[in-house]
């Protein structure tokens, strides 16, 4: 059930993208490599609890404990000592990262407010893709009843593609939205 979109891409993905950049090899087909989770929270520096609940939501939505990040260097402006918490990151891979595509994909990004679609131009050169969810409360894991505090993330697709055309191409075969 959770690996339809696995499914999906060898079925249909591969062939499609094999037709449409002429790759002669299967092999040569690009792919998800992996999903990493980044969130971070200012008022880390000084509540250390409001890193842990965050970090507490980000388990509850990959279904994996993250790894909590700390600061490597000090800024005086930002009040940020070197080793202070300031971030919790998870990556995914596997069956955990193609299930939490089909959530994203199926279930969270509908649940986005005036939502017409992602960015297509959040490409870094090298055909992996990042987008910027806003509040975590739009994936159905996460209680909003129980939520203190709105916090946002970063969600990076990693694929072994070699240009942000056959990056687009492989995640808009997916099913990622992007905004025309």
């Amino acid at each position: 059930m959770a690996l339809r979109v696995q499914e999906l891409y060898r079925s249909t993905v591969t062939p499609a993208l094999q037709k449409e950049f002429g790759y002669g090899n299967v092999m040569q087909v690009p792919r998800l490599d992996k999903i990493v989770l980044n969130t971070s929270i200012k008022e880390a520096t000084q509540n250390v609890k409001v890193l842990e609940t965050a970090a507490e939501e980000l388990a509850l939505i990959t279904g994996q404990k993250p790894q909590i990040r700390r600061a490597r260097k000090a800024i005086a402006n930002f009040k940020l000592r070197a080793g202070i918490p300031i971030g919790a990151r998870v990556t995914l891979r596997g069956a955990r990262m193609w299930e939490f595509l089909d959530r994203l994909i199926n279930i969270a990004l509908p649940r986005v407010r005036d939502f017409r679609g992602i960015n297509p131009r959040a490409f870094d050169g090298r055909g992996n893709y990042s987008l910027g969810v806003t509040e975590q409360i739009i994936f159905p894991e996460i209680n909003y009843d129980r939520v203190s505090k709105v916090t946002g993330m970063n969600i990076s697709f990693v694929t072994t593609a070699n240009s942000d055309a056959e990056g687009k191409a492989l995640l808009q075969h997916l099913g990622l939205p992007f905004r025309q």
